[in-house]
């Protein structure tokens, strides 16, 4: 693959004079790519060749189009998984150990998607109930909503793209979708591949753009049906204000997952799965491990082993093999993260490991041990390698300060004891309570839903793809019923 690329917008026809976006490894500042960006021309061009596809019935790729066209795709994409690693390394800062991960997940995603279109279906109504519904038969049927517009986020910058283009093929929609400006390789790859595999260009196009103005623009329109996004909270509801009335959307967003450590927990087993859900991608994911409310009686101790785990995690280079923690995306969020930590130490936390700069892209994996409750990397996202441990004394003591954010999403118990497990979980405000595993955890086919500030909507690909469709109702009224 060449070091640098230039790269055109994935727009038919489109001609821009925006200024390009320059594309740099977060690691070490390697000029990656130039790409063009789009300016207010191109978003109303790339919106109208959608909204004309979507409006002409016959232009419709049938179901058996569409599977063919997803397991042409799932082919090439296999056939290019090392090409695709390597992206996802140089312009994300995964180690290749969990890139490979990332591209097997995205090529798995394709074939659920196959696989909800095999079995979704619409349902029959009840009819004849009633004089009123007499000689009567009702049903549904699914049909595309209308044109997707995506935006999506740095840290999967193939998977969560797959999350939300895929769906969108599978489901018949043509679909526009904005990368992340830090990683936009990896998804223009994907579009080419769908391309490739004999998706016609109109039905996804994708776009750089260089400032937030001009993204709005493809949100405020009202040719656009449903609107899906990954990334920043503030952002996120921001932009959602944008939408024209009548476009759906679902929004994915960050949280501050919290952990709950029961007496009897496994502590052996519980460590590495510590480890990795809070240093994994350097946590740089919206469901990282990031506050642990432990019972007094071993908290010290669970702090501790915890650091001496993230101690021996192999920090730099994303593209080496033996690299099991990359560089945080930006260099300012180093800076950001080195700040909110010294803040926390001021104000009375124990550091355990780390609190460190590493690098100018890298920072330490870093255990504080009962942080105040209202320093920032108590209360905020932290979206970094920083675990914050608490000690607790009762299970509703710990239970009500997980609950105490205005973030909710996927929150975990370890115990031996079923009643402490679900006690835990009727009461912790989730959307997901993972027992005896990491907050991390996810496959691709089950619901993912950020609740309150962490977002609207669930995700996971075949609740994005019933999104991206209406449940179309017929009514047929006949003597002869």
């Amino acid at each position: 693959m060449p070091r640098s690329q230039y790269y055109q917008l994935l727009v038919p026809g489109a001609v821009s004079e925006d200024k390009p976006l320059e594309v740099y490894s977060p690691y070490d500042g390697e000029h990656l790519a130039t790409m063009q960006t789009a300016d207010d021309a191109v978003v109303d061009k790339a919106i109208d060749t959608a909204y004309k596809l979507y409006r002409n019935r016959n232009s419709w790729l049938l179901p058996w189009k569409r599977i063919n066209i997803l397991e042409k795709t799932a082919v090439l994409m296999s056939e290019r998984a090392e090409e695709l690693t390597l992206t996802i390394a140089r312009e994300g800062g995964k180690p290749l150990i969990d890139a490979r991960v990332e591209v097997s997940r995205a090529i798995d995603g394709i074939r659920i998607c196959i696989e909800t279109l095999h079995t979704q279906h619409g349902s029959e109504i009840p009819m004849n109930l009633n004089s009123a519904s007499a000689h009567r038969i009702a049903f549904t049927h699914l049909e595309p909503i209308g044109v997707i517009v995506a935006f999506s986020a740095f840290n999967h910058p193939l998977n969560l793209v797959v999350h939300q283009v895929g769906p969108a093929v599978a489901a018949g929609c043509p679909v526009i979708v904005k990368p992340s400006e830090k990683t936009p390789i990896s998804c223009y790859l994907f579009v080419e591949i769908l391309r490739e595999a004999g998706l016609p260009p109109e039905w996804c196009q994708a776009l750089t753009v260089s400032n937030l103005e001009v993204a709005g623009k493809l949100l405020s329109d009202s040719r656009v049906g449903f609107f899906s996004f990954i990334g920043n909270a503030t952002i996120g509801w921001m932009l959602r204000t944008k939408l024209a009335p009548g476009t759906r959307y679902a929004l994915e967003h960050g949280g501050s997952a919290p952990v709950i450590v029961a007496e009897d927990a496994d502590i052996d087993d519980m460590i590495p799965l510590l480890t990795k859900g809070g240093f994994y991608h350097a946590g740089q994911v919206c469901v990282s491990i990031q506050r642990v409310f432990v019972h007094k009686s071993i908290a010290r101790s669970v702090a501790e082993q915890l650091a001496k785990s993230a101690d021996k995690l192999i920090v730099g280079d994303p593209t080496k093999p033996e690299t099991q923690m990359g560089p945080l995306i930006r260099k300012s969020e180093v800076a950001r993260i080195n700040y909110w930590v010294n803040e926390a130490l001021e104000s009375g936390a124990e550091l355990i490991t780390g609190g460190k700069e590493i690098s100018p892209t890298c920072y330490a994996c870093t255990v504080l041990f009962n942080p105040p409750p209202d320093a920032k990397v108590s209360t905020m996202e932290l979206f970094g390698p920083v675990v914050c441990v608490y000690e607790y004394n009762s299970l509703e003591e710990a239970i009500d300060r997980a609950n105490s954010l205005s973030y909710a999403f996927q929150a975990a118990v370890f115990t031996k004891n079923i009643d402490t497990a679900l006690r835990a979980y009727s009461r912790l405000d989730a959307s997901t309570v993972i027992i005896n595993d990491h907050t991390a955890f996810r496959v691709d086919w089950m619901p993912f839903a950020g609740l309150r500030y962490s977002g609207e909507g669930t995700g996971g690909i075949p609740y994005t793809m019933r999104d991206m469709q209406i449940e179309k109702l017929m009514v047929l009224h006949s003597k002869g019923l």
